[in-house]
């Protein structure tokens, strides 16, 4: 059952929690465009694993209120006030894709109460010095990073057609993906399940409007608002090394930064093979 916890009085965040009540608590932050209900590990793993999972929309997607302007580092914000209304003194988290940067605010802005931080498939801040942020990139995400750096007008207008697409038919998104997929994510794109829990997925996080989808767009393409060299609790990035969605490169930068990161990069892996380590990264994010 979906809980709506309410922020400053101001604007609700849609939140759901699956496994065991008691359980050792998770917050997993979905990808863009993405939303509360997944991509998820099994029902079995999470049990099997003690987890209490938490997950929720980032404002502007599914049932949250959208927070205007609103900055990468701003996620901490919301992260402690769910934790609070859910009565959790620590936690870990973990970000896939577009949740992934996100993750990486919370290990920086909340290290009084996090346990362990992995990102998944994650970008590097846009002035990441030294690191050619588009090599290696999809025509796709270019085109789209580029324009939300043009600022909301020019990301809006370039979204909003996809979105009405997927408000009419659900899967419109899923298959698109194949003009820019290599073989790694064709293989796990593949399955039936995926495809069905991307597409609910997809039709969830836009559901009213295409607010959470810019909103992020244009939060990867300014300054995120915090330093990961300022990460200090254990953080583990993992990346496929056949990426084009946030090329591998990205972690292997933020791994040279974040203070004793573990850093894995994974052969013969791609984008949506964060899907397919998600049972080992819970058990790594819950160790004792």
């Amino acid at each position: 059952m979906t809980r709506l916890v309410r922020i400053n009085n101001e604007r609700v965040l849609a939140v759901d929690e699956r496994g065991e009540p008691g359980g050792k608590p998770v917050f997993l932050l979905h990808g863009t465009p993405g939303s509360r209900v997944g991509p998820l590990p099994r029902a079995s793993v999470i049990y099997r694993l003690g987890v209490r999972l938490i997950t929720y929309d980032r404002p502007g997607y599914g049932m949250s209120d959208r927070r205007f302007g609103r900055t990468v580092a701003d996620v901490a914000e919301d992260v402690a006030a769910v934790a609070d209304a859910l009565e959790l003194d620590s936690f870990a988290v973990i970000g896939r894709s577009g949740g992934a940067p996100h993750a990486l605010a919370c290990a920086a802005l909340l290290p009084g109460r996090m346990t362990r931080a992995a990102a998944l498939v994650t970008l590097a801040p846009p002035e990441a010095e030294g690191l050619d942020w588009f090599r290696g990139m999809a025509a796709s995400n270019v085109i789209e990073h580029t324009t939300a750096a043009s600022g909301s007008g020019p990301i809006t207008a370039l979204l909003a057609p996809a979105a009405a697409r997927i408000r009419a038919d659900p899967t419109d998104l899923v298959p698109a993906l194949d003009d820019d997929l290599p073989e790694p994510d064709r293989n796990v794109v593949a399955d039936y399940g995926i495809r069905r829990m991307l597409a609910h997925n997809f039709a969830e996080a836009l559901r009213s409007s295409t607010a959470g989808w810019v909103d992020d767009a244009l939060a990867f393409c300014s300054p995120w608002g915090f330093d990961p060299r300022n990460i200090t609790v254990p953080t583990l990035l993992w990346h496929g090394d056949a990426d084009v969605f946030s090329p591998a490169e990205h972690s292997r930068w933020l791994g040279r930064r974040i203070p004793g990161a573990t850093v894995v990069i994974q052969k013969g892996a791609a984008h949506f093979g964060a899907l397919q380590v998600l049972p080992d990264v819970l058990a790594w994010v819950t160790e004792a």
